[in-house]
Order: C-alpha cells, then sequence, then structure tokens
C-alpha cells in the first residue's frame, strides 16, 4: 500500500514496495537443488579448489520383457525412477506398481513421459519370465516404450539394488512372497546420480517425487 506523499516521494517509495513484492515472492518461489545421495569424493587442485565427484549408478545390462537386452545406455541422458518388485508379491508390489502407474499417467499428462523413464527389476528372476513380465506390464497399463521390466541372474539383479541404488532386495524365508525388497522408488537424474527416495506405497511421497521430477528436469544438474 502507497500513503499520501508528494509525487516523487510516492513515486519512490511504491517503486520500493514493489521491488520488495518481487524479491519475497522470488524468494517464497525459490527451492534448493535436490541433494546428491550415496558416497562421494571431494579432490582439490594445487590452488585448493574443491571438486566433487558424486555416485554415479554402476553400469548396468539386462533383459526386459520382450526379451530385448536393456542397459545404462538407453537411460544415459535421461531421468528415470527405478524400483524393485516380483509379480507374485502378496504385499507392498501391486500398491507399488499402482502408484508407479499413476506417475506414468502424471509424466504423459505433464508432457515429460519420454523427457523421464521409468525401470522395474524383478527380484524373483525364476517365476517373473519374460512372458510373466509382459503379462504384468499389461495388467498393469505400463507403455513399454518408456517404462521396462527387466530380469536377469539373481545375484547381479540383488547386486544392482544393494550396490547400484544403494537399495534392499533378496531372498527371505520369513517375507511375504519368499522376498525381502525396499519399497522405495529412486530418482535418477541425467547423469546417473541418485537425488531421491519415496515411499512407494505413499501417494503423497509420490506426489512429492512428481513434483520433485519436474523442479530436477528444470534446474538440472
Amino acid at each position: 500500500m502507497c500513503v499520501a506523499m508528494n509525487p516523487g516521494t510516492t513515486k519512490y517509495v511504491c517503486a520500493l514496495a514493489f521491488a520488495a513484492s518481487v524479491v519475497l515472492l522470488a524468494a517464497c518461489n525459490t527451492r534448493p537443488p535436490l541433494p546428491h545421495l550415496g558416497p562421494h569424493d571431494v579432490f582439490r587442485d594445487d590452488h585448493g579448489a574443491a571438486d566433487t565427484v558424486y555416485y554415479t549408478i554402476p553400469k548396468f545390462a539386462f533383459t526386459n520383457q520382450e526379451g530385448q537386452e536393456v542397459t545404462h545406455h538407453d537411460y544415459d541422458g535421461h531421468v528415470y525412477v527405478a524400483d524393485f518388485f516380483f509379480s507374485n508379491c502378496p504385499s507392498i508390489c501391486p500398491i507399488m506398481s499402482s502408484q508407479m502407474a499413476r506417475l506414468q499417467e502424471n509424466l504423459r499428462s505433464a508432457e515429460l513421459l519420454g523427457q523421464v523413464k521409468l525401470l522395474s527389476h524383478t527380484v524373483d528372476p525364476v517365476r517373473d519370465t519374460l512372458e510373466a513380465l509382459a503379462a504384468y506390464a499389461d495388467r498393469i497399463g505400463a507403455d513399454l516404450d518408456h517404462w521396462h521390466f527387466v530380469t536377469g541372474a539373481p545375484e547381479l539383479l540383488y547386486k544392482q539394488a544393494e550396490h547400484g541404488y544403494l537399495m534392499t532386495a533378496f531372498p527371505s524365508d520369513t517375507a511375504a512372497g519368499g522376498f525381502f525388497h525396499t519399497d522405495q522408488f529412486a530418482l535418477i537424474d541425467r547423469e546417473g546420480h541418485i537425488r531421491g527416495y519415496y515411499d512407494g506405497t505413499s501417494t503423497a511421497s509420490v506426489d512429492a517425487l512428481f513434483e520433485d521430477i519436474q523442479h530436477l528436469l528444470k534446474h538440472a544438474p
């Protein structure tokens, strides 16, 4: 609000008020960048300047629901979301897959599907044959141009979970369905860095993931 003053002073006060409101609005709309998760190294040159090398998802090669090889090269330069599941899972997997399918539709509506890809790894490669993976993908409405369901040697899948995405997946006699695996979705940036973990059974958490994807695309890296 501008109070009554002489014309010159009024213009000056109004200009200051407008400038302050713009700065305040910009501050309210400014988000910090998403964190880089996982171990990282800091190197210093001869002048003491620091250079940080962030953790990167290791190279991988698996087979998708159509029998095609899927590797890290298929995701290079893309933001993507990764998870672990199995088609016979009696507990959290149906919820996770439903949430991932909802994320897919949100990405499609925002015209971001393609810029953003999805990657689901089975933890039960014995029962999750290519036919089983294809049927599961069809059942949940997966767009197979942008969402792969992959299988491979058990030890490589579990290694990718633990030492790749820094998550958990392994056979367990005490877990429902015979496997224990994380309920988290991992958000990976265009350079293969982990930028966030989200509860794949929570609508609120997956909504936050969608918002963070948009933020990451606009403010890379």
